[in-house]
């Protein structure tokens, strides 16, 4: 479960740290005013645009630009910061991250969760097998996906895809203890 913000449909986050969550990246020029194609992971798409100030990073360096505007275009959305007012300054932003505090995230319903907190959760069927940890999430149309990979620590190295559904296959989340309870069959 999730509000207005998810997690990377991909994969885990690659460039991912303690205090951040990678909302989005740059990916190519868009224009000659400096504009940006935006590839969010954001749900809606468009959430990313929600946040004023973004923290890009790229080849190692972090900077904070603030959003002048943003829209959707075709599928997709684009978007002027800051600072970024030609075509030649907007190729030197391609392929950056952006990057938000976990802090600034809108707060959750009690039962709601941000992907990057199930990310790291051992897994554990209700007949307290271990079948490893939430490796990243992805989304299908249907459900979210649980990736479970087994470890040291689980009853085998197997990758499992496990479909998110609370009160079905998910019963229970405990962030604190960082585990999450499943009704899963290990032979699956």
């Amino acid at each position: 479960m999730r509000d207005s913000v998810s997690e990377p449909a991909t994969g885990p986050e690659e460039g991912s740290d303690d205090q951040h969550v990678v909302l989005g990246k740059l990916t190519s020029p868009y224009g000659v005013k400096g504009w940006l194609k935006v590839y969010s992971y954001t749900s809606p798409i468009d959430g990313i645009l929600d946040y004023p100030e973004w923290q890009l990073r790229l080849d190692g360096q972090t900077v904070t630009r603030r959003l002048s505007q943003g829209r959707r275009q075709g599928k997709g959305l684009v978007a002027s910061l800051e600072g970024v007012a030609s075509r030649e300054l907007a190729e030197q932003w391609a392929g950056a991250e952006i990057l938000l505090h976990k802090d600034a995230l809108p707060r959750l319903a009690p039962g709601e969760y941000y992907w990057h907190q199930l990310e790291g959760l051992r897994v554990i069927t209700r007949d307290s097998v271990d079948l490893g940890r939430v490796s990243y999430l992805f989304e299908t149309g249907a459900n979210d996906v649980l990736v479970v990979r087994g470890d040291a620590e689980a009853v085998d190295d197997k990758e499992r895809l496990l479909p998110f559904l609370p009160d079905q296959v998910v019963c229970e989340v405990d962030l604190d203890a960082g585990r999450m309870t499943v009704d899963w069959d290990p032979d699956f």
